[in-house]
């Protein structure tokens, strides 16, 4: 008789844990692959806004219900190779003209025109590069590292198109001397 009680509280044992994981796999792999997940920051395109190692939870979720502003940091398939991910600051909206000259970004749009003002950038590295402008399409975007001495972006590969966009950072969980919510996050520009 104890030994059918022992036999019969490990199946039930082996029953509850099966079911426990497989709760565990319903809940957990829906939020991994449709709403969040892990990244982390490798190289120096973002500094210092974002620095190597830094350990992010993207939201893939906002972007399917609202559009990408301007100053938002993104993370994305980078259009070259789709199965690499980079982070950059989304610059330019569809059918906004991009402009860049001696370091200044002026936007052009049907609500006019506006200067950026980039507090996040090391203005001595900001004209290191030419001149440069381009007119987004319905669907394209103008992302730029905050570190523009040391990132490829649209500059150099064009426009990123939206459906490459995969979401934003969330919250920032190391350096644990840096965790935030919507880490990088800056958007007022001068007029």
């Amino acid at each position: 008789m104890e030994t059918e009680l022992k036999v019969e509280n490990k199946k039930s044992f082996l029953r509850e844990v099966i079911q426990f994981a497989l709760i565990v796999l319903i809940i957990v792999l829906p939020i991994r692959f449709f709403i969040a997940q892990p990244f982390i920051v490798s190289g120096e395109s973002m500094d210092s806004t974002f620095n190597n190692g830094n350990y992010l939870i993207v939201d893939e979720l906002s972007y399917r219900f609202n559009d990408p502003q301007r100053g938002d940091v993104v993370i994305f398939k980078y259009p070259y190779d789709q199965s690499r991910y980079l982070i950059k600051r989304l610059i330019g909206l569809p059918s906004d003209i991009v402009q860049m000259k001696n370091g200044i970004i002026t936007i052009k749009n049907k609500d006019g025109e506006l200067t950026l003002s980039e507090p996040y950038i090391d203005s001595k590295n900001n004209l290191l590069y030419g001149d440069l402008t381009i007119t987004l399409q319905d669907d394209e975007y103008f992302v730029l590292g905050d570190n523009r001495i040391s990132s490829s972006d649209s500059r150099i590969w064009g426009p990123l198109q939206k459906n490459l966009i995969v979401g934003r950072p969330f919250i920032r969980l190391f350096p644990f001397n840096r965790i935030n919510i919507l880490p990088g996050s800056y958007n007022k520009y001068d007029h």
